[in-house]
């Protein structure tokens, strides 16, 4: 494994942990996707520089458009249970009741 590849995916591992351990707040669980999220759109960026193909140059700008679909969407969530619920604490969220 080469260093980038290392360090790639130790980021990723990084904001997984994160997003298993750290669930209190539904801002950090987000902040924790888009961390993932961005390290994997860094590592297909590199490795379609490294295979020079064109068929495989979309797909970084697919999943960069896919994880801004997914944080507009989150912090929608966000804003929506903040101002039902009065806080963005997940233990607060119960699906039965929304």
């Amino acid at each position: 494994m080469t260093p980038i590849q290392f360090a790639f995916s130790s980021a990723f591992l990084l904001g997984l942990s994160g997003l298993a351990f750290h669930r209190t707040h539904l801002l950090s669980a987000l902040l924790c996707l888009e961390g993932m999220m961005l390290s994997l759109f860094i590592a297909l960026s590199l490795w379609a520089l490294q295979l020079s193909s064109i068929s495989f140059s979309p797909a970084p700008m697919l999943l960069l458009a896919f994880s801004a679909c997914e944080a507009s969407i989150g912090l929608a969530l966000m804003v929506a249970t903040a101002r039902t619920h009065g806080s963005d604490h997940l233990q607060n969220l119960n699906l039965l009741q929304c």
